[in-house]
């Protein structure tokens, strides 16, 4: 069917929109991008803008000798894998019971679970119970306390009723009980939505920001998150005595903030093409049952 001239400025005005605000976000990170690699004179003087001016990688050198930066990147790795991993597990067993028709009660254990997402404990007391279970200074209390999403687990117990029942039917014909059909049927077709929720979960711990500031005291548990948070407040990260006279006076300070930024951006940039071919088919799937 061939669209009318309406349609066409329609969808005209809609891409330039979508162009817009594509710009506005992308541009930014191009200007840091751009800091981050140009020389010092041009930084200072305020002739970058989304290229480069010359080509100087001290910048990057400076920012992981002369800062915690290599055991923070390390430290977020640790939190992120792992976090993700629980909660992916935690969130599946949540909502695989849920998503059964036979389980006795199941209306009131959703709406309890909702409820959660109205109204939370809040912080004082979540802080005290944190405390109570002796877990300040350990990352179990950034994955317990980030442990299930309310929203992430109705997605994945939608998504589990999305999928068809003859195919469920079959295997318990074939002698699948509940964990047989959960890791050997039901796992498998939810991959999209594994991925997803995946993504989700990794761009929550990988950004954790209060929560390591409320729960982590020690320096070296830090994640890079709360490092370039630091590094962007101070300005004495080129007086460090591991850097030479040479190096403080080929780099300014704007530049490493911009390589904190970029360092602490790239991974998840990295890690999104390869989710996004399952992301918007998990969540559109996840979000509608029928």
């Amino acid at each position: 069917m061939k669209a009318t001239n309406g349609e066409k400025i329609f969808y005209a005005i809609n891409y330039l929109v979508l162009a817009l605000i594509a710009l506005t976000c992308i541009l930014p990170f191009i200007h840091i991008i751009a800091l981050s690699l140009s020389e010092r004179s041009a930084v200072e003087s305020g002739h970058v803008f989304f290229w480069p001016v010359g080509i100087e990688l001290t910048a990057y050198k400076i920012f992981f000798l002369a800062s915690p930066a290599v055991s923070a990147f390390k430290n977020s790795i640790i939190i992120t894998v792992i976090g993700v991993a629980l909660s992916l597990l935690g969130t599946i067993l949540a909502a695989y019971p849920l998503s059964r028709s036979y389980l006795m009660g199941r209306r009131y254990l959703v709406l309890g679970m909702v409820f959660t997402m109205l109204f939370s404990g809040g912080l004082i007391p979540t802080y005290l119970v944190i405390k109570s279970m002796h877990l300040i200074d350990s990352y179990w209390a950034l994955w317990l306390s980030g442990f299930i999403s309310t929203y992430n687990m109705l997605l994945m117990k939608s998504y589990f009723e999305n999928i068809p029942y003859e195919v469920q039917e079959a295997a318990r014909i074939d002698g699948c009980n509940d964990t047989s059909l959960l890791i050997r049927i039901i796992l498998p077709l939810s991959l999209p939505m594994l991925a997803t929720l995946a993504l989700f979960y990794g761009i929550g711990f990988w950004n954790s920001f209060m929560n390591v500031l409320m729960y982590i005291n020690k320096g070296e548990l830090m994640n890079l998150t709360v490092v370039v948070q630091g590094m962007l407040q101070k300005n004495d990260l080129l007086n460090s005595p591991s850097l030479n006279i040479q190096e403080q006076q080929t780099v300014a300070t704007e530049m490493v903030k911009a390589v904190g930024v970029v360092v602490m951006v790239v991974p998840m940039l990295v890690v999104y093409p390869f989710l996004q071919k399952y992301f918007v088919k998990g969540v559109m799937l996840g979000s509608v049952k029928g």
